[in-house]
């Protein structure tokens, strides 16, 4: 069991020194509790971070010292190979860690390999060539349709002041009804939806802005909800605000959907987040294409789009059966 990041920084070299001294060679151990040091004292890095990161290197050592059937030290560590990096990966692999903890171990490593180099102990070229073992990403998880109805219409049932769950309500159906990332509706400024403007410009990850519509009932939802704020709407103030006037915190809107699963018996992947997967998903479903929504998402690369095709195979195949003329034609 690895020892807590106090017993590892231990001047006296407590239990992870003693491990290392079975199969590392000193000048290698020394480096290692400078570096540990360095995490805590100079980056201010949690206990967690620490422990993890000393997990992550002390397993790619015990293994290098079994593949090389030698003690790992300074010299040797800067000759590891791309190859030796494989067989620690393969290892972890056989070992039952999955790709994301495979791709985790590296991450600790790689900061020893960057620190070890800035520091002028060694170089190791083969960590600039290694790639993150690939792993599938989940698959977005959103709402029927009936649940998205429903999470919207008893919204406003959360908070005893009448504003507030109106506030929700315009939230979660922009969320909805525009694809929006919880961030990119946090920042929203009074400014940057005038009233009875049917689209909106979103300005999303590296600063791409991207224009999306706004259907009646996000309009009406967000209408309402400035009617009845009891805060001032300059042009500089925020869309959502807190219960205080300040801007609305994700943390408190993530607060209110898990409220509002519970009182409605949703899983919990009902979040915020899982309003713009819907959105996309039910656009997917009612035919809409993969570039139309790939633009509306704001996403990047079609690819990330795509993932959305995987939750519909049935709707897909009722799409081509009703559009394309071979299919028709049968």
């Amino acid at each position: 069991m690895t020892p807590p990041a106090e017993a590892m920084l231990d001047p006296d070299g407590g239990a992870l020194a003693d491990r290392l001294a079975l199969y590392v060679a000193a000048d290698l151990v020394d480096r290692i509790f400078a570096w540990l040091s360095w995490m805590r004292q100079e980056r201010r890095l949690s206990v967690h971070t620490i422990e993890a990161y000393s997990r992550d290197v002390e397993q790619l050592l015990a293994f290098l010292a079994m593949h090389w059937a030698d003690r790992p030290n300074l010299n040797r560590l800067a000759a590891l190979s791309v190859t030796d990096l494989r067989a620690f990966l393969a290892h972890r692999a056989r070992a039952g860690a999955a790709a994301s903890s495979r791709a985790r171990s590296l991450a600790g490593v790689r900061a020893f390999a960057r620190w070890l180099d800035r520091s002028g102990a060694a170089h190791i070229p083969a960590m600039a060539v290694i790639r993150n073992p690939r792993h599938a990403k989940p698959l977005p998880r959103p709402l029927t349709e009936e649940d998205a109805g429903t999470l919207l219409a008893t919204a406003t049932e959360l908070s005893d002041e009448g504003w507030i769950g109106l506030r929700d309500r315009a939230l979660f159906t922009l969320l909805y009804g525009a694809g929006l990332r919880i961030g990119e509706a946090l920042t929203l400024n009074q400014s940057d939806l005038a009233a009875g403007a049917q689209s909106l410009t979103v300005t999303g990850k590296g600063n791409k802005q991207r224009r999306v519509p706004l259907l009646p009932a996000v309009r009406e939802a967000i209408a309402a909800y400035r009617r009845a704020c009891p805060f001032d709407d300059g042009a500089d103030r925020p869309l959502f605000r807190g219960a205080r006037g300040g801007r609305l915190s994700a943390r408190v809107a993530q607060a209110q959907m898990a409220r509002l699963r519970a009182l409605l018996g949703l899983p919990d992947s009902a979040t915020p987040h899982a309003l713009r997967h819907s959105y996309a998903t039910h656009l997917l479903a009612g035919g809409g294409d993969l570039r139309s929504i790939q633009e509306l998402l704001g996403h990047a690369s079609l690819s990330t789009t795509q993932r959305y095709t995987d939750v519909l195979p049935d709707a897909l195949r009722r799409v081509y059966e009703t559009s394309h003329p071979r299919a028709r034609r049968r």
